[in-house]
């Protein structure tokens, strides 16, 4: 990348390059960056959405470990930090020695993290910025980033469609051999039994005094369950569902197919297609990989589960063939419309249908 010129500005600064001072603190309403009427900016304004995340010791701790264990990597480096939220990832990045660290984040939570990073120390190392990246303008002195982090992953992975921003920021601001962290990415499927589950959730509405109220059992269908699955549950084959590389995967490309099987472990009833992810940290020489499996350490992503209209008895060694379609929401592109068609030719059961949900 191209040297810097000139030490970039310190400190917290929107997206026009113009300086705040502390009285930003308190700066909100319609001339906040980043006002557009979208929920998801102000809900990641409040501290409490970040004390889930920097209490999940996987996720923060693979961060750390990625970045601390490869700090050849960083030395000197610019680095930006997409999505800062309060700033640990970009502190990180300091502590492994970058040249200097841009900390883009557009809620409210910038003004804290400006707070915190120079209560640590980090204040001439790490430049808050404070507004939508896609109108960003780099401080002066900075043309290019060498290292993009970012903790874009949402529920099912792509919920949120943050990562689009990091494609943004990699596309309009990364050098040539800019890495990212994490730098690839995995979706898997399985096949769960939940009996419980479906009679609390499902079958109460069959009768409810007296009542028929199946209506809402259809509607109860359409939302995935976000929840951690206990590994007990999982009665199938993994099938990986979906994999791309950061470096080079487009956003068109993820709204994605996809076709896989899954084989029964044991005599049992599908009661659901339970999906994990991972997301490799693989740019270094020390590989670090944050798995949300059901068989791995808890999340705060969990499993997003989706219960079938029709279970599925299946026999040992027998196999359920599955399609799925994943695309962003017409009308709320953060949520996503999910099409799941499944075909399966049993010893017990044959069945063939096609459901819907949406991830929001």
């Amino acid at each position: 990348m191209s040297e810097a010129k000139q030490q970039p500005t310190v400190g917290a600064i929107d997206v026009t390059g113009t300086a705040t001072g502390d009285s930003a603190a308190g700066k909100s309403g319609e001339n906040a960056p980043g006002h557009d009427g979208d929920y998801y900016f102000d809900s990641y304004g409040h501290y409490g959405i970040h004390m889930e995340m920097l209490k999940d010791a996987h996720r923060t701790t693979s961060y750390r470990d990625a970045i601390m264990m490869n700090s050849y990597m960083f030395k000197d480096k610019i680095v930006m930090d997409v999505g800062c939220g309060t700033g640990i990832l970009s502190m990180f990045a300091a502590k492994a020695g970058a040249k200097h660290v841009l900390a883009v984040e557009c809620s409210s939570i910038a003004h804290q993290a400006r707070e915190i990073i120079k209560e640590n120390g980090f204040e001439d190392k790490i430049t808050v910025l404070h507004g939508k990246l896609e109108e960003l303008t780099l401080p002066n002195g900075i043309e290019k980033v060498d290292i993009i982090i970012s903790e874009w992953m949402g529920y099912f992975l792509l919920y949120e469609s943050m990562l689009n921003t990091v494609l943004i920021a990699r596309d309009k601001f990364g050098a040539d051999d800019v890495k990212l962290l994490p730098d690839s990415a995995n979706m898997y499927a399985t096949a769960i039994t939940d009996p419980h589950y479906v009679q609390d959730r499902f079958e109460i509405w069959n009768n409810v005094h007296g009542l028929d109220f199946s209506y809402f059992k259809r509607l109860s269908y359409i939302e995935p369950l976000i929840d951690s699955v206990d590994k007990k549950q999982v009665m199938s084959s993994t099938a990986t569902m979906f994999s791309f590389q950061l470096n080079s995967v487009k956003e068109e490309d993820l709204a994605f197919n996809s076709e896989f099987k899954l084989t029964a472990t044991r005599d049992d009833t599908v009661h659901a297609i339970c999906v994990h992810f991972d997301t490799p940290f693989c740019a270094g020489h020390d590989v670090v990989i944050l798995d949300t499996a059901p068989w791995s350490t808890t999340t705060h992503w969990r499993q997003t589960v989706f219960y079938l209209i029709n279970p599925i008895q299946m026999n040992k060694g027998e196999v359920m063939h599955c399609k799925l379609n994943s695309k962003p929401n017409p009308d709320n592109h953060r949520d996503l419309d999910v099409r799941l068609r499944v075909d399966f030719d049993g010893l017990m059961q044959v069945s063939h249908f096609d459901q819907d949900f949406r991830v929001r």
